[in-house]
């Protein structure tokens, strides 16, 4: 097992970190780096960015826009925009419905969609859980009826992620009830959101902030060319499309530069008349969150030598899910108690461009998503317990 970055890696490495610091633009990393809500113009321009570099999917085939990079420089450049503060890239186009659409997608579905997804023409979002039905996803009920060359949908999503910016929505419906078994009778559609019968209402989170919706279906009529893969098939699509979300979730790079991020605002904090970081309490938390990010870039790494002997990612994926989500929220935690009371002062309140403290609550509160979105952490134990363990 080769745990350590080849000569031509590291080269790749100065050759992303390079671009980025010349192209990354200088207001989208600032309001990266004082948490600041990212609206769909911020989002899609550093998506074009990244497009008219040919960067925007590396991932994907050659032939549809992809960079023919490998595992390992793939992983490079995902952490390296992390770790530079970029924008996070929406991911419901680029990394879920792309993968979907190659794997499952008619021709026609491909040249319809791929070329927009890539462009950042058309916006995204993911339509799963619902109000009963989110880590049982399997419990849906949103209904589809087949009527012609037409689906007749009828239902809810709900927490669906940047609804109010997406054009479309790809939605797991109920099309049948004949079985038993739950995760039959499931199909994976792709619905336009002006179609009449959608509505998008904002859910406030407890941040404050306008992130997630519901979403309601009352009688959206969707063309039959619009199911991806078989009537009754869309149980596969989701698993498969649940491994791409799963395996993005680590955000190592991010970490590694909040972590550096906590360590220099911590070493100016005082506390009993003491630096912070003189604290023997805090600096073993500190040190523990540490190690653990360490040994969670070692695990992505043993992945990444098996991706390079061809081995496609299983349940184990999981893994780097509950603990990248778990050090995620430890950051914010420990960012939160070295900030003390200024973590809720008022937005620019002390007129410091370079600090980080006026948002540190809401970003806390927002955090408290992590381990639950992409399949909750309980759930992803007992994937791992059931299909690694063989518990």
């Amino acid at each position: 097992m080769d745990l350590d970055y080849s000569a031509d890696e590291l080269a790749f490495r100065d050759l992303v970190r390079d671009w980025l610091r010349a192209h990354l633009p200088a207001d989208l990393r600032a309001k990266v780096a004082r948490y600041r809500p990212l609206a769909r113009d911020d989002l899609a321009r550093w998506h074009r960015i990244l497009a008219a570099k040919g960067w925007i999917a590396p991932a994907w085939p050659t032939e549809w826009g992809g960079t023919g990079w490998n595992v390992v420089e793939r992983y490079i450049f995902e952490e390296e925009c992390g770790y530079a503060g970029a924008p996070p890239l929406s991911p419901f186009g680029l990394m879920m419905c792309g993968p979907v659409l190659l794997r499952f997608g008619t021709d026609a579905q491909k040249q319809r969609f791929l070329p927009r997804i890539y462009q950042g023409d058309e916006f995204w979002c993911q339509g799963y859980s619902e109000p009963g039905a989110g880590s049982d996803l399997a419990s849906l009920r949103t209904a589809a009826l087949r009527k012609g060359d037409r689906y007749v949908v009828d239902g809810q999503k709900i927490w669906t992620t940047h609804a109010h910016f997406a054009d479309w929505i790809f939605c797991l419906v109920r099309t049948s009830r004949a079985s038993e078994r739950r995760q039959e009778g499931i199909s994976f559609l792709l619905i336009d959101m002006r179609t009449p019968g959608v509505t998008v209402r904002p859910l406030a989170l407890m941040d404050g902030g306008h992130e997630v919706n519901e979403v309601f279906l009352d009688g959206v009529e969707v063309p039959v060319e619009n199911r991806v893969h078989d009537e009754g098939a869309g149980w596969t699509v989701a698993k498969f499309l649940l491994g791409h979300e799963r395996m993005n979730t680590a955000r190592i790079g991010t970490s590694r530069r909040e972590l550096e991020k906590l360590k220099a605002y911590a070493a100016t904090r005082t506390r009993a008349g003491r630096p912070l970081m003189q604290d023997e309490r805090f600096r073993d938390r500190l040190a523990r969150v540490e190690i653990e990010l360490m040994a969670l870039s070692i695990t992505n790494l043993r992945f990444l030598d098996a991706f390079r002997a061809g081995r496609a990612p299983g349940a184990e994926v999981s893994m780097l899910k509950i603990r990248g989500t778990e050090i995620q929220q430890a950051l914010t935690e420990l960012m939160m108690e070295a900030a003390g009371p200024l973590a809720f002062a008022l937005p620019g309140a002390d007129g410091d461009p370079d600090d980080v403290t006026d948002a540190l609550a809401r970003r806390y509160c927002n955090y408290r998503k992590t381990t639950i979105y992409a399949g909750s952490n309980e759930i992803q134990r007992n994937i791992i317990a059931k299909q690694v363990l063989g518990l």
